[in-house]
C-alpha cells in the first residue's frame, strides 16, 4: 500500500511521463518525412474534382476512406477497381446510373470536368491508408456474407 505522498508523486510521475510521450508522439506525426498525403501531387485538376466532389454533395450517398453516406459504394480506391472509362460513362450518363436497384443522379458531366473528377479520384487513391488496402462500405460485401 502506497502512502499518500508516495501516490501523489506516483500520479504526478505518470502523468507527467505520459505529456511527454503524447508531445513526443504529436512532433514526430507532423515531421515533413510522416506525410503520406502527398499534398506536393495536387493540382488544379484534384482541386477542381474535389470542388464537383463538394458542390453535388456526393459523400451524402458515397464513401472516401470509410467516411460518408453508406447508400452508394466505397470510391476511394473507384479507379483501381473499376478503371477510368467506367467512371466516365457513370458520370457522363444521360440517363440515372441504377446498378442493385439504388438510382445514381445523371450529371451528363462535360469531358473537363469528368477528367477532374478522375483527377480527385486517382489523388486519393494515392493516399497511403496505413496497411489498410481496401476500404469497403458495408453495401460493398458479397450477398452470401449479407445472408449469414
Amino acid at each position: 500500500m502506497l502512502s499518500k505522498s508516495q501516490a501523489r508523486t506516483f500520479f504526478l510521475g505518470g502523468t507527467v511521463v505520459t505529456f511527454l510521450v503524447f508531445i513526443g508522439l504529436t512532433v514526430y506525426s507532423f515531421m515533413p518525412s510522416n506525410d503520406q498525403t502527398h499534398h506536393e501531387k495536387i493540382d488544379a485538376q484534384v482541386i477542381r474534382g474535389k470542388e464537383i466532389w463538394e458542390s453535388n454533395n456526393c459523400m451524402g450517398c458515397h464513401t472516401i476512406m470509410g467516411e460518408g453516406g453508406y447508400y452508394a459504394p466505397e470510391l476511394t480506391k473507384v479507379v483501381e477497381r473499376r478503371g477510368e472509362g467506367y467512371i466516365k460513362a457513370v458520370l457522363q450518363s444521360p440517363i440515372p446510373w441504377g446498378p442493385k436497384g439504388r438510382k445514381m443522379v445523371k450529371y451528363e458531366m462535360n469531358d473537363a470536368d469528368t477528367e477532374a473528377m478522375i483527377a480527385y479520384f486517382k489523388w486519393i487513391g494515392q493516399l497511403d491508408l496505413n496497411g489498410f488496402d481496401r476500404v469497403v462500405s458495408p453495401l460493398a460485401q458479397d450477398e452470401e456474407e449479407v445472408t449469414e
